[in-house]
Order: structure tokens, then C-alpha cells, then sequence
């Protein structure tokens, strides 16, 4: 291993650590006690804050006010953070505290100027943006921190023309097309639960139910989402069909590929077959078969609907 590839392995490996001793270091990399110094020295000279205790039982350690330590990147590497970040821009909330016109102008201290010109004649050429939504999410980052914690919360959440508490853990937090939305196990109805983050009014710490494993939410979506009485439905598609698959799904459903044929299995519940019958009209002519008849039939009913609302328009000019 070359020295620039271990110095910077070697700042990823200090990075979560308050001492280490030199012996530590040879053994990770398989270098001589003057190669460990030097490379010591080294993370020294670029910024790292380490020191060191002498005496017999000595030690080297890291500052605990330091910020995240240096750590070198290539230029492709630079690049593909950048415009990663830049599409948390689209966002109107994120779980993060950053302003990216700061975080922008970070990255560009990193780059010399002909780097910054291509890095700017690129942003002009590539969209990697997402749709852009401007609810916003207030308690999103109390959201992520409750669910790193593990802790159940007291939800306050926007109903009809109120609110409404719920108890839960949060355990996913997940966007689509520009939207929050966080996962929760409702300790009342002992069942998992979709908010929309931009829904949620407050939340704060409770103490009335005990925490669970986050392993018991991460079970398959059949297990924890299927009622006793959901309906399986089975509809084909085409090729195109597949490609809007996987640009749009949910946990209830799964593709199935047999030979040269495409199908989306899943389930719903009770009151969710209105949602099931736009998704999939959402499809247009790429669905080829449908079952059960009963989903096929709200399909039908749906489109009249609509076939009425949108000719009562044309007899209201």
C-alpha cells in the first residue's frame, strides 16, 4: 500500500477514536515503528489533532472538539459527493442542518480553479434534481433522532381540521417525489404506520410504553402490514410496465419475472383498493391481465368516475 492510500485509510480508521498507541498502528498496516511515526507526523501536519502522552504506559490521543478529520478524495470522488448534495437542494426540508450554498462553496475551496469551471459547465448539463415539493417538515430531525435513539414518542399529527396524538417508535424514514414520510410501530393499534413528516404537528419523548428491538420492525412488509382479511392481487405487465415498477412501488407489492413475462404480485386492506386502482391506472395500456375481478372492477369504476367528471367540464366551458 502505497503511503498516500494508508494516510488516508489511516484517518478513516482514527476517525471514530479517542487514543491509540503506536503498536496499534504497525500491526494494522504492517510497518516498522519509524514508518508509523512518520506517518503519524504526517496526519499531524495536515490537520489532525493528535497528541501524545509519554511515560510508560503512553498513549496517543485524538481531541475531542475536533471535526471530522481530513479525509482525501479524488476528484471523480468530489464530484459525485457534490452532486449528490445538490439534490437535497430540491427539498424543502431535509434531517440536516446545512445551508448548501455553504456546503457549495466548500467543495469549491478543495478545487483549483480549472476544476470549479468544469465543475460549473457540468451543473449546467446535469439535472439530478427531484420533484420539488414545498410542504415542509419541521420535526423531521426530531423524526431521525427519536428513530436512531430507539425512543417512543408522543406524535401530534394534523387530522381533517385537528389533530391527533399517536404513541409510536419511528423505525424508517424514507422520500418520494419530493415528500417525507417516516414509518412508526402505533403501540395502540400494535400495527406499523405511514405519517407524512409534513403532517406531524410535534413530538416528544414518552415514557408510557416500553421500546422495542428495531429488529422486530424490519420484518417482511407481509408480516407487518397484511391484515387477516387483505386481498392478493397478481396483474401483468409489459416491459414499460416494469421500468414504471421500479421507479414507483411499495412494500406490499414484489415483481415476479417468468421467462419473458412481468408481474406485480402483492396485497391490499380493507379501504386501500381506490389507492391500488390509481396506482395501476396510473399504467395506462402497459397492464396486460388483472386479478381478482373485484380490484379490475374498481379500476372501471374509478375511470367512469373520472370519465364523468371530465365530461361534466366540457358541458361547463
Amino acid at each position: 500500500m502505497r503511503k498516500s492510500e494508508r494516510l488516508s485509510n489511516l484517518m478513516i480508521y482514527l476517525n471514530d477514536k479517542n487514543f491509540f498507541n503506536l503498536k496499534e498502528i504497525m500491526n494494522q498496516y504492517q510497518i516498522s515503528r519509524s514508518t508509523a511515526l512518520r506517518d503519524i507526523q504526517s496526519l499531524e501536519e495536515i490537520g489532525m489533532p493528535i497528541y501524545s502522552q509519554v511515560g510508560r504506559n503512553g498513549f496517543y490521543g485524538i481531541l475531542p472538539n475536533r471535526l471530522l478529520s481530513p479525509i482525501v478524495f479524488s476528484v471523480d470522488e468530489l464530484y459525485a459527493l457534490y452532486f449528490a448534495m445538490l439534490t437535497l437542494s430540491d427539498y424543502q426540508t431535509t434531517p440536516f442542518h446545512l445551508c448548501t450554498k455553504a456546503l457549495k462553496q466548500k467543495f469549491e475551496m478543495c478545487l483549483s480553479d480549472e476544476k470549479i469551471s468544469s465543475l460549473n459547465k457540468m451543473e449546467a448539463i446535469l439535472n439530478m434534481g427531484v420533484i420539488k415539493h414545498f410542504n415542509e417538515s419541521h420535526c423531521l430531525r426530531d423524526v431521525l433522532n427519536f428513530a436512531i435513539e430507539g425512543k417512543v414518542c408522543e406524535v401530534k399529527y394534523k387530522k381533517d381540521n385537528g389533530s391527533r396524538s399517536y404513541f409510536v417508535q419511528f423505525f424508517d424514514i424514507s422520500s418520494s417525489f419530493g415528500q417525507w414520510y417516516s414509518t412508526a410501530y402505533n403501540f395502540k393499534t400494535e400495527r406499523p404506520q405511514v405519517f407524512r413528516c409534513d403532517k406531524i404537528v410535534s413530538v416528544k419523548e414518552c415514557s408510557q410504553y416500553e421500546p422495542k428491538a428495531v429488529s422486530e420492525f424490519k420484518k417482511a412488509a407481509e408480516l407487518i402490514y397484511k391484515d387477516k382479511d387483505a386481498v392478493n392481487f397478481n396483474v401483468e405487465v409489459t416491459q414499460k410496465g416494469v421500468d414504471k415498477f421500479h421507479k414507483e412501488n411499495y412494500p406490499s407489492m414484489k415483481l415476479i419475472i417468468n421467462e419473458d413475462r412481468y408481474y406485480i404480485n402483492g396485497f391490499y386492506n380493507a379501504g386501500e383498493e381506490k389507492f391500488i386502482a390509481n396506482y395501476f391506472i396510473s399504467y395506462g395500456k402497459q397492464v396486460l391481465s388483472i386479478t381478482p375481478a373485484a380490484l379490475r372492477d374498481t379500476i372501471k369504476n374509478v375511470i367512469e368516475d373520472l370519465n364523468l367528471h371530465y365530461n361534466a367540464i366540457d358541458s361547463n366551458p
